[in-house]
């Protein structure tokens, strides 16, 4: 789905054979939590339906190390840097917060099998890019030198600022938390947002620049790095909703008259995640983590598949049960997989396979999918069709369905079966302050049991 046109539109890349994807990436200051990686996952997605295209695909994410203010929903911003918060909440260097919450989530990513991006620019590397870029929208006459020291954009001077969003300039302000007039010093209108920022009093993570010491605006990073990453024509933009305004309003005006002509071709995001009915908020006590879901005793990818069984473009609702049975449907397919690979092999299923590859090249309709998936195991076909196929579609859907195959039959250690089954007993007469203690003496034998409600279920520690 198209956010600027607002339909679904046949993506034709700019250069026969390759996919241009520019996605915005995480601001370095916290742990991504499960709603952001959903929207990394739907970048992951149109890849992957791409390349099963026959298209070569480059990817670039940026890293949002430094200049990303607090209050992110006004046209320009306003507060401290999220780095710098964070940075004196733990005591440590912006910089070594920065690389932690990076490396994070790099692992994140890789638990959920979301493929690297060919390049992860970070913003504190790329201030001599967006000085560039600055300089060339002043001589454009795109942006000015503020009263104030820094460099702002000219709403106006871009006639079609609104595609996105369907925000119109005269309506707008340049902040709410304050009075409009102490927000727009400095402006020649009130919707022009920064650029460049003229560093304050004590302000760590400043760097020189021809207007004097200051830090990039958030939008600058992305419009700087895409330009210089992947050119003047950018097949895919991806990102969450909540960048749509003023984000990627703001990036789009920069790019376009920068370059002087449109150069996203189609803007995508995913919608927004709630969890157990409620928006996930650090004081809501409810955000949660890729590391929460494994340590309820679920695969990681029981997560991505959870989310594959709703489409991107619609707000979704996660909930633990959720969860689980997205756990319980990826073991059972791992299972099944790995028994039909006992059989000869066999021609895919010719009829299940063109669904499958019309539902994914239908705007991502994963949930189509998953469902074509539960007829294609319980139709009446030969094992060996069935293992092709899911062994096709694993390439779209990323869950690692083949990982049981080849693996030899675990066995439980000396007398755990019989505490398994004593426990089992214990549930059934609901007498739980006995399946506790032997839950614990499995423990012991390095058994770790799970409780679902087909039973328990057990695994080696």
């Amino acid at each position: 789905m198209d956010t600027r046109t607002r339909a679904v539109e046949e993506i034709r890349p700019a250069i026969a054979g390759l996919l241009t994807v520019y996605a915005c990436g995480p601001t370095v200051y916290r742990y991504a939590h499960v709603g952001n990686l959903r929207t990394f996952l739907l970048t992951d997605m149109i890849r992957r339906t791409a390349e099963q295209s026959g298209l070569r695909v480059k990817l670039v994410q940026n890293i949002t190390d430094v200049g990303h203010l607090q209050d992110d929903t006004a046209i320009d911003s306003t507060g401290e840097d999220k780095l710098l918060t964070a940075a004196r909440a733990e005591n440590k260097d912006p910089f070594t917060i920065a690389r932690f919450y990076e490396a994070a989530f790099h692992a994140d990513l890789a638990l959920l099998n979301i493929r690297p991006a060919d390049a992860y620019p970070r913003a504190s590397e790329w201030i001599d890019s967006m000085i560039r870029l600055i300089t060339g929208l002043i001589e454009q006459d795109h942006a000015y030198v503020g009263t104030d020291g820094s460099v702002y954009f000219a709403a106006q001077s871009f006639p079609s600022y609104g595609a996105l969003s369907g925000n119109r300039l005269e309506e707008l302000r340049a902040g709410h938390r304050e009075d409009a007039e102490t927000l727009a010093a400095g402006k020649r209108f009130h919707a022009d947002w920064a650029l460049w920022k003229s560093a304050g009093a004590q302000r760590e993570m400043v760097w020189d620049s021809p207007w004097g010491p200051g830090f990039p605006g958030w939008h600058t990073e992305c419009s700087a790095m895409s330009l210089e990453l992947l050119g003047t024509s950018i097949d895919v933009h991806t990102g969450g909703i909540d960048l749509r305004f003023p984000h990627h309003e703001d990036e789009r005006a920069q790019s376009d008259s920068f370059a002087g002509r449109e150069v996203v071709r189609h803007w995508v995001h995913g919608e927004h995640l709630l969890f157990e009915n409620r928006k996930m908020s650090k004081s809501s006590g409810n955000v949660v983590l890729v590391s929460d879901v494994v340590a309820r005793g679920h695969d990681a990818l029981a997560l991505r598949l959870a989310f594959l069984q709703q489409r991107y473009r619609q707000q979704a609702n996660l909930s633990w049960d959720a969860i689980a049975g997205a756990d319980k449907l990826l073991t059972r397919w791992r299972g099944l997989v790995a028994e039909w690979a006992e059989s000869a092999s066999k021609p895919m299923c010719a009829d299940y396979s063109a669904e499958l590859r019309e539902a994914f090249e239908n705007d991502l309709d994963t949930p189509q999918a998953i469902q074509v998936l539960r007829r294609l195991e319980k139709a009446e076909l030969p094992a060996g069709s069935k293992l092709e196929t899911f062994l096709w579609v694993d390439h779209y859907l990323g869950l690692d369905l083949a990982r049981e195959i080849g693996k030899a039959p675990v066995a439980l250690p000396a007398g755990a079966q019989a505490v398994l089954d004593e426990r089992a007993a214990a549930r059934t007469r609901k007498d739980f302050a006995a399946s506790d203690r032997l839950r614990d003496e499995l423990a012991t034998l390095g058994v770790i049991v799970k409780d679902t409600s087909s039973g328990q279920e057990w695994a080696l520690s």
